[in-house]
């Protein structure tokens, strides 16, 4: 498959590397580092694009400015991607009426593009934008990048007798590469001490998703990600924890 991934900075150039590092030998990854400064508003989006982009199937946008969206219709058409994956791990850089607008504009050219929220939300066959707002989606590009990098999905397997976390298999890293990091961490853990420690884990990684609060979960994108780690941790560490009850005290008359 062949890839072009759009950043503008740190936080794009780290996901790159995660794919090139742990993704299938056969994807072919290129990168356009989009321009620092862009207007408010793009009326010519040839004015800030290369006059070539090299041929892709599958665009991955990591950009950190609005205008980034903007652009991507015309990238699209430019490189004949049939797929487009647009992050949206802050707010700021892709707004929630920008998202919709963009999966139509793409929709009106026969292009399926998905906007996960964050982007450790995306599967291979839906993603989230918002607490209980999830969109399916049937593209196999975008599905083909997810089976491999997207919601975190680890494998644990638990000693029954010691309790303790034996081998962690990364099914599905996130794309920044920080399940991988959790999954390193597990090994030796209890499993009464392995959903919090997944959690640390994630936040010292650290997690790329904005830390301010947003209004569609009513909570910051870096606590969603974590959540959805320690979650797929707590499933299976669930069997294996000592569970305590606390018997009250018989009344008597």
């Amino acid at each position: 498959m062949r890839i072009l991934a759009i950043i503008s900075g740190e936080y794009g150039q780290r996901h790159v590397e995660n794919i090139r590092t742990h993704g299938p030998t056969d994807w072919v990854v290129e990168v356009w580092q989009a321009p620092a400064v862009l207007p408010p508003v793009i009326d010519y989006p040839e004015d800030h694009l290369p006059d070539t982009l090299l041929p892709a199937d599958l665009i991955l946008s990591f950009g950190e400015h609005p205008g980034v969206a903007e652009l991507l219709p015309d990238i699209a058409q430019m490189t004949g991607a049939q797929g487009v994956v647009a992050a949206v791990d802050s707010e700021a850089w892709l707004p929630r009426g920008l998202a919709h607008q963009l999966r139509g504009w793409l929709e009106d050219m026969g292009v399926v593009g998905v906007t996960p929220k964050p982007l450790c939300s995306l599967t291979e066959t839906h993603y989230s934008i918002g607490r209980r707002q999830r969109i399916e989606y049937d593209d196999p590009l975008i599905a083909e990048f997810a089976r491999h990098f997207g919601q975190p999905d680890l494998r644990l397997t638990v000693d029954p007798e010691s309790r303790c976390i034996t081998s962690v298999e990364v099914l599905r890293d996130s794309v920044c590469g920080c399940a991988r990091h959790v999954a390193q961490g597990l090994m030796g853990v209890s499993a009464d001490d392995a959903e919090q420690e997944a959690g640390l884990l994630h936040h010292h990684y650290p997690c790329l998703a904005s830390m301010g609060v947003d209004t569609d979960y009513g909570d910051t994108l870096m606590h969603i990600s974590g959540n959805l780690l320690k979650n797929n941790v707590r499933a299976q560490v669930k069997p294996f924890k000592d569970v305590r009850y606390l018997r009250t005290a018989e009344r008597r008359e």
